[in-house]
Parts: structure tokens; sequence; C-alpha cells
């Protein structure tokens, strides 16, 4: 099930903020986690064991981590073996095939393949318990003595699909306690409804024309088509991802909570450092606490601090799937923030802003190639394509047609993707109300008559 959908929309989750609102506050975690199992359960019912049990150990090793008199060695070894045992099921069900794949073409074996489907967001819930152990750890929270609230914690459906990556600081007050008031819900409805617009008024209109193009044999497409084809994936995947974002967002603040924000218009970056600042806030900020800063971040010299960096974007890169493309997405961007630190950004403030805007986008755009394309040939084969290198001339009757009939589409992304995320242009209360009535009944209608509502996020 996902947000997008009808069963959803109209099933789903009026049923559960029906219950949640006429029930009493302390049963009112108990809905949401007993939802947050019926959401995750529709399509993978026995992956909820995985959940459960990550679930389970983690709130055993926080009760642990409090015991008086415990000494520091040993609460140092209770947070890695809860390290231990939550990347091993993230690393077992994302990357034990991907492994086998590489052991078989080096060494010429057979060894058969584990073919598991990957349980819907993973790397979403893993990453959270795990800042929850090390939060505890750390002392900077207190471990969670309720089962049910740290269970809500771990499988609220909201942002369990496709993030943003709640670390446990941040919301172990509103567990406890949280309002909810009818601000809160008009305010989660209207950024529940901008979100969805996002995905399926944007994200997946524009990703027909990057279906249409990335379908198309390399050799075929002229430089202005692949360049074009690699705009609509950029356009698409923003839209997609921080239309999730809101949508979780609201979802959010309609059950009380307020989570943090994941995308502030990366687009408008004027260096690969201030993209990544924008770009998916949630889980930049997650390697930096645990990551980056206990490697030692820049406190023991430029070296230490490279080598911080690329550890940081090797990790990155993987995390986002188990092929070779994101590890190397991952040190595309690790380089050029290496780059940045050390001469790039000194550079980048003599020049014009047009022109650093120009330098994020373009470096932006090559890194959506190595990120779209699984396949290295095909990967290949499209650079090529974009550089003009598979003979092909620089524009033909297909690029102007699809240029054509993309134009206005295109224009409307551009100043989407400008705009504020999060605030309306229109002040007043009713126009409010009527255009987010209006793009809220053109979702359902593109819904109903879908035949493309992709979910990009299987891979996490």
């Amino acid at each position: 099930m996902v947000f997008s959908s009808l069963l959803f929309l109209f099933l789903f989750l009026p049923a559960v903020l029906a219950i949640y609102y006429c029930s009493s506050w302390r049963m009112k975690n108990l809905i949401l986690f007993t939802a947050s199992l019926v959401f995750y359960a529709w399509g993978e019912p026995v992956y909820i064991v995985i959940m459960l049990l990550s679930t389970v150990t983690d709130y055993c090793f926080g009760l642990l981590l409090e015991r008086p008199k415990l000494s520091d060695s040993k609460r140092k070894g209770i947070v890695v073996l809860s390290i231990i045992v939550n990347l091993s099921l993230l690393s077992y069900f994302k990357y034990a095939d991907f492994l086998i794949q590489n052991i078989n073409t080096l060494l010429g074996t057979d060894l058969p393949l584990t073919e598991l489907p990957l349980p819907i967001g993973i790397s979403f819930y893993t990453f959270q318990s795990m800042s929850y152990i090390i939060d505890v750890y750390r002392r900077t929270a207190k471990a969670q003595r309720n089962w049910l609230d740290f269970g809500t914690f771990v499988a609220l459906f909201p942002q369990l699909v496709a993030g943003p990556i709640v670390q446990y600081s941040t919301v172990a007050e509103q567990l406890r306690h949280r309002t909810v008031d009818r601000a809160k819900l008009a305010e989660g409805v209207r950024r529940f409804t901008i979100g969805l617009a996002k995905k399926v008024l944007l994200a997946n209109n524009i990703g027909l024309l990057w279906n249409t193009i990335s379908n198309s044999s390399p050799d075929t497409l002229t430089v202005l088509t692949a360049w074009l084809g690699i705009i609509a994936f950029a356009f698409q995947i923003y839209f997609d991802f921080s239309g999730y974002s809101d949508m979780a967002i609201g979802l959010g603040l309609m059950f009380g909570f307020r989570f943090n924000e994941n995308f502030n218009k990366p687009y408008m970056a004027q260096s690969i450092t201030d993209f990544w600042r924008r770009w998916h806030i949630s889980l930049s900020t997650w390697f930096r606490d645990y990551v980056y800063i206990p490697l030692g971040g820049n406190r023991r010299g430029f070296r230490i601090q490279l080598r911080n960096i690329l550890i940081v974007w090797m990790l990155t890169g993987i995390w986002h799937g188990a092929s070779w493309n994101f590890l190397f997405w991952g040190l595309y961007f690790g380089i050029i923030l290496i780059f940045e630190k050390w001469l790039g950004l000194k550079l980048l403030e003599r020049m014009p802003r047009w022109l650093r805007h120009s330098y994020a986008l373009l470096l932006i755009l090559i890194g959506w190639v190595l990120f779209a394309f699984d396949e290295l040939p095909a990967m290949g084969g499209y650079f090529s394509a974009m550089l003009g290198l598979n003979g092909q001339s620089l524009w033909g009757t297909e690029s102007w047609y699809l240029l054509y009939t993309n134009g206005i589409l295109l224009v409307v992304l551009v100043f989407a993707s400008i705009s504020n995320r999060t605030r309306s242009r229109v002040n007043t209360p009713y126009l409010q109300l009527v255009w987010h009535a209006v793009l809220f009944l053109l979702s359902i209608a593109y819904l109903v008559d879908a035949t493309f509502n992709p979910f990009l996020y299987f891979r996490f």
C-alpha cells in the first residue's frame, strides 16, 4: 500500500483517522502501532517478523544500556552488538544477492541467489532504530520503557515507506505528549495534498517522458533528447521523493507529530555542498551525526577529514541500492565535495550567481545518470548520447516533438521546484481551501485513470 493509491486515500486513512480521533489518549499509540502493522502487512505480511525482531531487539538493548553501574566497555559492547544485528538484517535482505553475483563473476562460481524480495522501508526503520540505540548510549536520550511507544516510533506508517528518517531524539517527547487539534489537522491535510499533487500530477507525468527516452536505444538518441531525458528524470525523482516526504509530514501532523523537513529547494543550490544541505536532509543529517562526526569529522586534520568524507559517501551511495552504480554515484559526489572543501568553494565565491548555479545543476544532472542506470553499459551508452559520441545529430524531429508536447509541463516543473514547498501563495483562507480541493480532485482524477504510478523506493 502506498500513499498515492485510492485504497489508502479512501479506505485506510479515513478509517484510521476516525478511530484515532475518537479514542482516548492512552489508546492512540496502540491504534497507530496496529495501523502501522496493517499498513506494512498489506503487501508483505511475512516481513512484519523482521521489523518486530528489530524493534524488540533494540528495545531490550536500550533498557540494558541504562542498567545501573554498567561499565563503559559493556555499554559499548551492547551498542556494537545492536549495530551488528541491525546491519546484518539489512545486509542480508538488501546486499546478499549483490555480493553473491560479484563472487560468481570474480571466481567463476555458480552460487545460488537468495532471490528474497526487499522488505519495504527496511533502510529507513533500520536507521531509525539504530539512532535510538546510539542516542541512548550517548545519553542524549533516555531509554524508552514503554514497548508500545517504542514500537510506534519504529513502525510509524506515515514515514515508514520513504522517510524522512526520524531520529529518536526528535520525537521522544512527542511519543508521550502531543496535541491533536483542528489547526494541526488542517495543516496536515494541506501539506498532504501538496505532496500528493507533486507525486501524482508532476512526478508521474514527467516520468512518462523519462520512460519514453530511457527505454529507447542510446544509439538512436540525439544530444537534445538525451539531455531532455535526464532533466525529466531529475524532476521526476525530486517531485516523487519530496512529494512522499510532504505527504509523510502531513500525515504526521494529522496524528500530532512534527517531523523535520527533508527538502529545501535543492535545484536552487549554488554548489554541490549546498545541494546536499537541501536534498534528503534527514539522510545527510543521519550520516553526519552517526558516521562522520564519530569518525572524527574535521577535527583530526585535513587528510582524516577527506577519508571520512569518502567513507560517508560510499555508504550514502550503497544505502540507496545494491548495485555498483550507486557506489559510483556516492563516490562521485564525495570526490566533488572534497574538491569543494579544498579549493572549489573559494573559486565559486568569485563567480557570478548564475554561473555557480549552472555549475551545480550540470554536476547534479551528471550524477542522476549514474543513479538512474543499474547496468554500466546502459549508463555508458547514455553518456555517449549526451556528449554526441553515438553518431547522432544534436537534435532531430523527435527532440522537438518531445520538447513541444512537454514544454508546458517543464515550465510548471521549473517554477514548482523553485517556489516555497510548504506555503501557498494564496493568502485568503477560502481561496486556499478551493485551491487545495482542486489539487486533490485533479490528483484523484489522475489516479482513477492512471496506468503509470511507479513506486521509486522499493529498493530502500
